[in-house]
């Protein structure tokens, strides 16, 4: 039995972060309806790359049933309150205040349904000048400053995947399972908001500190600006491999079983951190001297013996063909596809899953149930 057997969630959701949230709930076991206006999700258009499907709908709306619901129409209001009044959970991503213009806000569903948890997920929640600006990943990992710290000195740069909608999806995720914890303490449901731009900008602390205390991060690829050495470094057969050393005694193993230079860890420009921060480029050239000497296989063989962090700088082939990646077969309209497998592992396995649903396939069923005398 998965945790969230015999819970029901209603979710008004599109795009990517209300999937997200909706997609992990149904991971979960809870049964997700996922409402959708007559035309669908528009993510359902994102691409034609999987065999006509698009890949982001697929990866995001597994295990889920589809309603279409046209909230212009009583009549369809009346059926999305009808499952609204018999679920646990309303999550909803639509802009701000769309819902409450057709008297289904959240403060008004779960003023009438005590035991509802809503979340609302939004580009920068429901008060403030931003307000009703429209929203989507990049511009918000524009506005918050994410964009400024990620990328080359040259330039900033998007991060490669939509980074923001999907922590927000999760963040969105965590506060209902907070919620449900407390509801079964008090029976006491809850109005969640999560804005995308809150999200980013509590990811920002560290930066954000660094820049008041008088130390702005700069932008330096794939480098860490707080520790030495932590980067990449080129081998002989040219096969970039990154190394992380987080502290003193990791700093001396390098030293002394890797570079077999047992003086550099007394070097006075690199005894400490701060040290070899301060000197990153020197420390850099002689680290990068090694590894040039040396093949892919070699440098791994010793890096491992000597228990330094290190990692391949891969690619999404390498990821694909990597000996640790799990993945669970999903059903969807023209057959089935793999994708990595949810992160946690319960009781040592993995979960299976549902297929993802065609347009509106469950809306009759679902108003039959829902709905008396339908």
């Amino acid at each position: 039995m998965r945790p969230l057997e015999g819970l029901m969630a209603v979710s008004v959701e599109q795009a990517i972060a209300g999937p997200m949230c909706g997609r992990l709930l149904a991971d979960g076991g809870a049964r997700v309806v996922k409402v959708e206006r007559p035309e669908g999700d528009f993510a359902r258009a994102y691409d034609r790359m999987l065999d006509g499907e698009s890949i982001y709908f697929v990866w995001l709306n597994r295990g889920k049933e589809s309603a279409v619901c046209d909230l212009s129409k009583p009549e369809d209001r009346v059926f999305f309150e009808a499952m609204v009044a018999k679920a646990d959970i309303l999550v909803q991503n639509l802009k701000p205040g769309a819902l409450a213009k057709l008297g289904l806000g959240t403060d008004v569903l779960t003023a009438r349904y005590p035991r509802l948890i809503a979340c609302s997920i939004s580009g920068y929640g429901d008060t403030g000048p931003y307000a009703q600006r429209k929203a989507y990943d990049m511009l918000i990992q524009a506005e918050s400053g994410l964009a400024s710290v990620t990328g080359s000195p040259a330039e900033p740069s998007r991060v490669g995947i939509s980074i923001v909608d999907i922590t927000t999806g999760h963040h969105a995720y965590e506060a209902i399972l907070e919620a449900l914890i407390r509801r079964a303490n008090t029976g006491k449901g809850a109005d969640i908001r999560i804005s995308m731009f809150d999200v980013m900008a509590e990811y920002m602390s560290v930066p954000m500190m660094q820049g008041r205390a008088g130390y702005p991060q700069p932008r330096i690829g794939l480098r860490h600006t707080a520790l030495a050495p932590y980067g990449v470094f080129a081998t002989k057969d040219g096969q970039p491999v990154l190394i992380s050393i987080q502290n003193e005694r990791e700093w001396r193993a390098l030293c002394e079983k890797v570079l077999e230079n047992p003086g550099l860890a007394k070097d006075p420009r690199f005894a400490s951190n701060s040290d070899r921060v301060a000197h990153r480029e020197e420390c850099d050239v002689i680290i990068q001297a090694w590894f040039a000497s040396r093949t892919i296989a070699d440098a791994i063989a010793r890096l491992d013996a000597a228990d330094i962090a290190f990692g391949r700088v891969s690619d999404w082939a390498a990821l694909r063909d990597h000996p640790h990646l799990r993945l669970i077969e999903v059903p969807y309209a023209k057959g089935t596809t793999t994708i990595p497998a949810p992160a946690a592992l319960w009781d040592g396995g993995m979960r299976t899953t549902k297929g993802v649903p065609k347009l509106g396939a469950d809306t009759e069923r679902l108003r039959k149930e829902f709905v008396s005398g339908a």
